[in-house]
């Protein structure tokens, strides 16, 4: 009989968590990024001051970003807070987690198109991590530049070409600058 040991978040790790269920001392949750295993938020835990009433603030099946304060590995038992997350670590943390969501639905639709196993998907994901800070930046790069972009990496024309061709359909960042430039030229006889 083997015991499979399951991974574990750190403590003061940010974490996206769906509540279970409510009660009169807090709400149970469980980890999305952790095969969902179950956690607590107590009513101390989910907003400042007195809450008289946990349902005003968590909801059954609502996703919240919660900070991780204890974890007792022994027994399982993983303690959460909402309020100690600020609307930037909120934000931060929703925004890591679609940039995720838009590399693995990249790497997906690589893998239909030019029709790659799951070890081959791997290893190109390796190849562009290697040199790039995520996928999404090398398809961010590729669509900005060109796919020379990654010519060094020892990827098939093929699956260059699929790249290629998914980085010219991604809308990529913009930023827009306004400001007025105000030019004054004297002449001296």
């Amino acid at each position: 009989m083997t015991t499979e040991i399951q991974e574990l978040p750190e403590i003061g790790e940010i974490v996206i968590a769906t509540i279970k269920k409510t009660g009169d001392h807090g709400a149970y949750v469980t980890l999305d990024e952790y095969d969902d295993i179950q956690g607590f938020l107590h009513i101390s835990e989910i907003a400042p001051g007195w809450v008289r009433k946990v349902t005003k603030y968590v909801k059954e099946g609502d996703k919240k970003v919660l900070l991780v304060k204890k974890i007792q590995a022994e027994r399982a038992e993983i303690d959460l807070s909402l309020k100690q997350i600020s609307k930037e670590q909120r934000k931060k943390k929703l925004s890591d987690v679609k940039r995720f969501e838009k590399e693995q639905g990249v790497l997906k639709n690589i893998q239909d198109k030019v029709n790659l196993s799951s070890q081959e998907i791997d290893d190109l994901e390796e190849k562009l991590l290697s040199k790039y800070k995520s996928v999404y930046d090398a398809i961010i790069k590729i669509g900005t530049t060109d796919i020379n972009a990654i010519d060094d990496l020892e990827i098939s024309e093929k699956i260059k070409n699929t790249i290629q061709e998914i980085s010219e359909k991604i809308k990529l960042p913009t930023v827009e600058i306004r400001g007025i430039l105000e030019i004054k030229w004297y002449r001296n006889y």
